[in-house]
């Protein structure tokens, strides 16, 4: 039988939905009533009060997005492993936070990024480019996250037409305003890690589920997918364009199965972007010391690397188990995305619908509501913290502003930035969001790491080197976007490519989606060139920075004061 292209009870998921709006605005109030309001490192850090492993659930739930659970299980479930390499570079690009980016940022910094990338060169200037970059890569990211949930969610409350899309996208917004002016960075803390907790429980139980009914051998599994879809020399039976133009949030990767440098590209972008978004470096600094850093990010690799391998077998699952496989994925609205939802809905009937797998769906509706709104959250917290304490603050009123007033500001902040999201997601929502991720994580390789980086460990790094690198990766990155295949047909191609934003105009001539291979570099060497063609600086400050970087001499005076 076709499975329905509507997936389980809208009344029911709407349920579902209203209980976990209320549950968690619920607990939002009451661990934020009583605390310090109007405290600056309240509202942006929480008071650096959670353990490494409440801040590992926290990033989890913070790095996990809609396009991880949705795309990444509709990725496996058309293009096999091709879809799993997607997974695997968000995961390794922790060992780069890991390794060489959490401790020392904890100790040096106080609030955001720039605090780290200003702390031995000129103030103003470097503040003033790390914000910038850190609010073109956030709000990207946002608008993608927005545009994403009003296609997603309302494919799982069965809404319709365009209209319906745009209600939902803001209702998102106007949730993320509430969750964060309420909250702050404690209540948003507590929501990522209660949707963490979700998200890996319900892909665990899915998970172990899916392995039951094939007496727990992954490789019936696969080979059941393989037999449904009855295509195994096609990934598992879909061309790359069909996969592309199916999936709006992240194309599987089977595309890059005939442009090997064009997976690279991307793979530079997803290994190295993660250590450079903003949002995942404001969480280093919800934790009392460096230690407690690294034990979060210890925490973040293990319950994000279990959860992608629970992708594998989801992926695998819903192209055995889905009556019509991939053929029927495709027909449903959201085509890929709606792989795991329809395999919710057919796993507790093993392939027939049921009211457990009604019921599981609503489940499964809920959690990638709770997705969506927890990242959003989180983008929105460090996008006002860096233009209330970046801006503001230190540029303004040359760190001299009073905190109250701070906390305001970014409040504020925090209404325009969910009004803007909700207008761009408006605009956005028929547009490739994959595009717009990549692009965030392409921006951030080019622009954030390479200071980041060089500020930490490279003594001769100067407010030149910093400059340069900051605008040089990100001019690079914006411009090679404009013109890459993710925007537009390439020049005398024959006909139209479904997957770029804009397939009847033809201006591309540079040949991969992603400009990381070209803008990383980029970033790098401008920040080599630009420091050596300018004298040192501040020796005082690059050597106390040495010292507090490795050790966490002084980090606590810089957190509480």
């Amino acid at each position: 039988m076709n499975p329905p292209v509507q997936l389980g009870n809208p009344i029911v998921n709407i349920a579902i939905f209203v209980i976990f709006v209320v549950a968690t605005l619920t607990i939002v109030i009451r661990v934020t009533s009583g605390g310090n309001k109007k405290s600056s490192g309240d509202f942006y850090t929480g008071g650096a009060q959670f353990s490494g492993q409440q801040n590992g659930f926290a990033i989890a739930g913070d790095y996990l997005s809609a396009a991880s659970f949705l795309g990444i299980v509709g990725a496996i479930a058309f293009s096999g492993y091709d879809g799993l390499l997607y997974s695997i570079g968000f995961l390794v690009a922790w060992l780069v936070a890991l390794l060489l980016v959490a401790e020392p940022l904890r100790n040096t910094g106080k609030y955001t990024m720039a605090d780290v990338l200003s702390f031995r060169m000129k103030n103003k200037p470097v503040r003033l480019a790390a914000a910038i970059s850190t609010l073109v890569i956030s709000f990207f990211y946002l608008i993608a996250q927005m545009a994403g949930a009003g296609g997603l969610v309302s494919l799982l409350l069965g809404l319709r037409g365009d209209v319906a899309q745009i209600i939902v996208i803001a209702l998102v917004g106007i949730l993320l305003i509430v969750y964060v002016l309420i909250g702050g960075m404690k209540g948003t803390t507590w929501v990522q890690m209660i949707k963490a907790v979700l998200l890996i429980a319900g892909a665990l139980i899915m998970s172990i589920w899916v392995l039951a009914l094939f007496g727990f051998n992954l490789s019936e599994v696969m080979g059941r997918a393989v037999e449904v879809n009855n295509n195994p020399a096609n990934g598992l039976g879909c061309t790359p364009e069909a996969c592309t133009a199916g999936d709006k949030l992240l194309p599987p990767m089977a595309k890059y199965g005939s442009n090997p440098i064009g997976f690279i590209s991307l793979a530079i972008a997803l290994v190295l972007g993660t250590a450079g978004l903003p949002h995942v470096l404001v969480r280093f600094y919800t934790v009392p010391t460096a230690q407690e850093a690294r034990k979060s990010v210890t925490w973040a690799i293990g319950l994000i690397g279990a959860f992608y391998l629970f992708t594998l077998i989801l992926g695998f699952g819903a192209a055995a188990i889905v009556p019509g496989g991939q053929q029927a994925i495709n027909a449903m609205p959201g085509k890929a995305n709606a792989a795991a939802p329809a395999l919710a809905f057919f796993l507790p009937g093993a392939g027939e619908p049921s009211l457990g797998g009604t019921i599981l769906m609503a489940v499964i509706a809920g959690v990638a509501f709770a997705t969506i709104l927890a990242v959003v959250a989180g983008l929105a917290i460090a996008s006002s913290a860096s233009f209330a304490h970046d801006i503001f603050n230190s540029i303004m009123h040359d760190g001299k502003a009073d905190p109250e007033r701070e906390v305001k500001v970014a409040r504020n902040t925090v209404i325009v930035i969910g009004t803007l999201a909700i207008v761009g997601g408006i605009f956005a929502r028929s547009m490739n969001v994959a595009f717009l991720v990549a692009l965030a994580f392409a921006v951030a390789a080019s622009a954030n790491l390479p200071s980041i980086l060089f500020s930490l460990y490279w003594k001769r790094f100067n407010t030149r080197g910093s400059l340069w690198s900051i605008y040089g990766g990100l001019i690079s990155a914006l411009f090679l976007i404009v013109f890459s295949p993710a925007v537009s047909t390439p020049i005398g191609a024959a006909k139209p490519l479904a997957s770029a934003m804009f397939p009847d105009a033809q201006f591309a001539w540079f040949p991969y989606d992603n400009p990381a291979l070209v803008s990383v570099p980029v970033g790098f060497l401008l920040g080599i060139i630009g420091t050596l063609t300018s004298k040192p600086e501040f020796p005082e400050k690059q050597a106390e920075m040495e010292v507090r970087s490795m050790t966490g001499a002084g980090a606590e005076q810089a957190i509480t004061h």
